[in-house]
């Protein structure tokens, strides 16, 4: 779980993202304005099954959006792009 978040941070570094996956970890990734202080501008946050699922790559994230098991706010929050960080082993 947290090895996943920090191969994502590590892809994209920034800090304009906040990725939490409650109650595992959170990282803040993706190049674009810093943030410091208080609740970030463009979050993310889904439950540790979801994040597997999608950063393994057998979820998409268009699909996990469109079922609703991921939150996102924020112009910046779409990770479409950067997913998923590692591809599921077959079988």
């Amino acid at each position: 779980m947290r090895w996943l978040l920090a191969t994502l941070a590590a892809a994209t570094p920034g800090r304009s993202v906040e990725v939490r996956v409650p109650p595992y970890g959170a990282v803040q990734c993706i190049p674009g304005p810093r943030h410091t202080r208080g609740t970030p501008p463009n979050v993310v946050e889904m439950d540790p099954i979801t994040w597997v699922e999608i950063a393994t790559g057998r979820v998409t994230w268009a699909d996990a959006v469109a079922a609703g098991r991921v939150r996102a706010s924020g112009t910046r929050a779409d990770l479409s792009e950067f997913l998923p960080v590692r591809h599921a082993d077959p079988g």
